[in-house]
């Protein structure tokens, strides 16, 4: 499920898998058309492997970030302690975020 925020006069949204872990974050938006266009993107463009820049941080630990179709990152994942976790983080997003429902969090 998607769940979209507002946080002052922006907007943000996670992605969370079944058991209510949070898989992605996104960027702060301007507008609730924004947010809900980063949602679309992630939907449209998250079964590309192409979409996934898979990093690893200065600790060791890893992470990913999902981009747009024009490079943009829409997107980041939570810090993993190995590769293979960081791979079951994106399996879950392709996994969940095509068909996931949008809810709006007051």
């Amino acid at each position: 499920m998607f769940e979209l925020k507002k946080s002052n006069d922006k907007y943000h949204f996670v992605l969370k898998a079944s058991n209510g872990q949070v898989i992605l974050s996104s960027q702060m938006y301007a507008s609730k058309s924004g947010a809900m266009n980063g949602i679309e993107s992630v939907k449209k463009n998250c079964g590309d492997d192409a979409s996934f820049e898979k990093k690893e941080a200065k600790n060791g630990k890893f992470h990913f970030n999902v981009k747009s179709t024009n490079g943009q990152i829409i997107g980041s994942s939570q810090m993993y302690a190995g590769e293979s976790g960081m791979n079951n983080g994106i399996e879950s997003v392709q996994k969940n975020a095509p068909g996931a429902e949008v809810k709006e969090i007051e």
